[in-house]
């Protein structure tokens, strides 16, 4: 019976941090994956860099970005933050 209040306070404790911390950590992982992987030609994108672009090409997982001048460079799939089609 002492050793089931003792940890009592631990569980409780971890369901918190779970729900806090853990789950909504998870959800944003989740849907910046799935942005990540639904990137098409033309999409308006900004990287984790702060450069804003234009997607050119995908490949697996490389993205060639356009940029405002006309210049493209690649970036990987993970280096994409935000994308914007305003």
């Amino acid at each position: 019976m002492e050793i089931l209040q003792a940890i009592w306070p631990l569980l409780l404790m971890f369901a918190i941090f779970y729900f806090l911390l853990i789950r909504p950590q998870q959800k944003r992982q989740k849907a910046v994956q799935q942005m990540q992987s639904e990137l098409k030609k033309g999409d308006k994108i900004i990287t984790i860099g702060g450069m804003h672009g234009l997607v050119d090409a995908i490949d697996e997982g490389k993205v060639v970005v356009k940029s405002t001048d006309g210049s493209k460079l690649t970036f990987d799939r993970a280096a994409i933050r935000e994308v914007r089609n305003d």
